[in-house]
């Protein structure tokens, strides 16, 4: 098991990881696990929409694995899940009977760092960071792209048109980067109009280019991956990360921000030692030994 923790509850367990990006449902029977995917999930910014999601989830895994899911421990690590009346509303609309909910980013830091202590940089479509130590978890972000996200795949997206902005009207150097972004949008008109009808989804679609562009050198590309490197390093010491101690980065972007890390960061780096859904069945198991 990717968790480090190979012990099951011999009724089975159900651990879901619920993203921005898509959901993952799995239930492990006697070393046996089954996983299947599906769409996206937070049930803060769509509570109707993310409970589809996660009810067509469960019904896909009951069908799959030919049993019946009644009565098993579940943890769901859903994106969204902010506070008490949330996780309350979730659990009571999907009925499940042994149910932990959580914000997602507890499953990941489980996950990374096999239950243990370390620091924890999520970047994709969203960031967050989080970190386990003394006896005690706590997360920085994940607030969404129009109050933070930094380091995002969304807030390098605004970043590049921001710069591509700045260079069209003299305010800093233009790049090929910019050049390039300038073109494809229909110039400064093409830009306001895109920044306007674009979602988070939207903008980090456009992270891809931009770590294209850095890996060739580009300099708006390279001060871009590097001020979202800083904001890591920050965010990390705001938590109460200490030179030396592991850190991880998971996400989309997490190899490229790689070489744009501050040195103790880069130093301390480690490759995580399982996945969000690990860290969720490792909660469910939790349940289930509490249970017995």
């Amino acid at each position: 098991m990717g968790s480090g923790d190979d012990s099951v509850s011999p009724s089975g367990i159900i651990g879901i990881d619920g993203g921005g990006s898509g959901s993952r449902f799995a239930l492990e029977d006697g070393g046996r696990r089954v996983v299947i995917a599906r769409g996206p999930a937070n049930v803060f910014s769509d509570f109707d929409g993310s409970l589809a999601v996660l009810r067509e989830g469960l019904e896909a895994l009951e069908a799959d694995t030919g049993r019946s899911l009644a009565g098993l421990p579940v943890c769901l690590s859903v994106a969204g899940a902010i506070d008490d009346d949330v996780t309350a509303r979730v659990g009571r609309a999907l009925g499940l009977e042994r149910v932990v909910v959580e914000e997602d980013w507890r499953a990941a830091l489980r996950g990374a760092f096999a239950g243990g202590g370390g620091t924890l940089a999520g970047v994709g479509t969203g960031s967050f960071l989080a970190r386990s130590g003394s006896g005690s978890v706590r997360a920085i972000g994940g607030h969404g792209a129009v109050l933070g996200d930094e380091a995002s795949g969304a807030w390098i997206g605004k970043a590049l048109l921001a710069r591509t902005l700045h260079a069209a009207e003299g305010l800093q150097s233009p790049s090929p980067l910019t050049d390039a972004a300038f073109a494809r949008h229909g110039g400064i008109a093409g830009i306001v109009a895109f920044a306007r009808d674009a979602d988070a989804a939207a903008f980090a679609a456009l992270a891809r280019d931009v770590a294209e562009a850095a890996r060739a050198g580009d300099a708006t590309a390279t001060a871009i991956l590097s001020d979202g490197a800083a904001y890591l390093q920050r965010a990390a010491h705001a938590l109460g990360w200490e030179t030396g101690e592991p850190f991880c980065l998971l996400g989309g972007l997490a190899e490229s921000y790689a070489d744009h890390l501050p040195p103790a960061l880069a130093e301390a780096r480690v490759a995580p030692r399982g996945s969000a859904l690990d860290g969720a069945l490792a909660r469910a198991r939790q349940l289930a030994e509490t249970d017995a």
